[in-house]
């Protein structure tokens, strides 16, 4: 990110709490168009409640947010997904006893006639999605998402956020719980969506995945934020010792956190 882009989305002085719980306190952080951004922290660091703030689930009680320069206040989810900011959560929210295409167009369905479900045209819809991260794995559209391995159902729920135009996809723990091969074609599909010119937030405990996708890192350590920047500027020793003390040897206090 040049020094005089605006990025698609900034953070800024971002705090929030709950009763005496200081969940995030000052956050500041850019977040630019294609590019992957790993958030990462120890449990209770933040990083949920953060990603909940950008998806309209819970309102900042302090700072500001900026889409593409332009201030935001985000209540709902339905607001944030206006914009173009969807998430994909580790539970994945998929309907195993629905194939992949009424998954997709759950709740968005197409109509004929103002009457009709159009089959056809969801159909076409939901395999050019597919073939657009290159998912070629799956045997038909209308296969039940409940038949899936653990990357096809990710594929299936990323290629969802893909079918509204997201500008922003945020993924928690995508890899989790997955085999080699599942996680390889997961971190391919991150590396698309950034290719395309979205802007991803990638939540990982899984250093090796997040060295692998990255251009940026984030750490967060009790609810502030240690240290950000390109991801060349780290290893990952460096990070596990911001996640665990709030700073790393090496790097003098002035440039901890590193925002830029």
């Amino acid at each position: 990110m040049t020094e005089n882009s605006v990025p698609l989305l900034r953070l800024e002085g971002i705090g929030r709490s709950f009763g005496p719980v200081r969940a995030l306190e000052d956050i500041t952080l850019d977040v630019p168009a294609g590019v992957v951004t790993a958030l990462t922290g120890d449990n209770g660091a933040g990083k949920s409640v953060l990603i909940k703030c950008i998806a309209g689930i819970w309102t900042p009680d302090t700072g500001q947010m900026f889409w593409e320069g332009k201030p935001v206040h985000l209540h709902t989810p339905k607001e944030s997904a206006a914009l173009g900011i969807e998430t994909v959560y580790q539970d994945l929210a998929l309907s195993d006893n629905l194939d992949i295409v009424q998954n997709l167009f759950l709740g968005r369905e197409k109509l004929r006639y103002h009457l009709l479900l159009d089959e056809d045209r969801m159909e076409r819809e939901a395999g050019d999605s597919l073939a657009q991260l290159s998912v070629t794995s799956v045997r038909s559209v209308r296969q039940h998402v409940g038949s899936l391995s653990g990357g096809q159902r990710q594929a299936v729920a990323v290629a969802k956020t893909l079918m509204w135009n997201s500008r922003l996809v945020i993924m928690d723990e995508p890899t989790a719980a997955l085999g080699v091969t599942q996680t390889r074609m997961v971190l391919d599909l991150i590396k698309r969506l950034a290719s395309h010119g979205i802007a991803v937030i990638v939540i990982s405990h899984n250093l090796n995945d997040v060295f692998e996708v990255a251009g940026r890192i984030a750490v967060l350590q009790l609810g502030h934020l240690v240290a950000s920047g390109p991801a060349a500027e780290f290893d990952r020793q460096s990070v596990v010792e911001y996640m665990t003390t709030g700073r790393a040897s090496g790097r003098t206090e002035d440039r901890t956190p590193a925002i830029v």
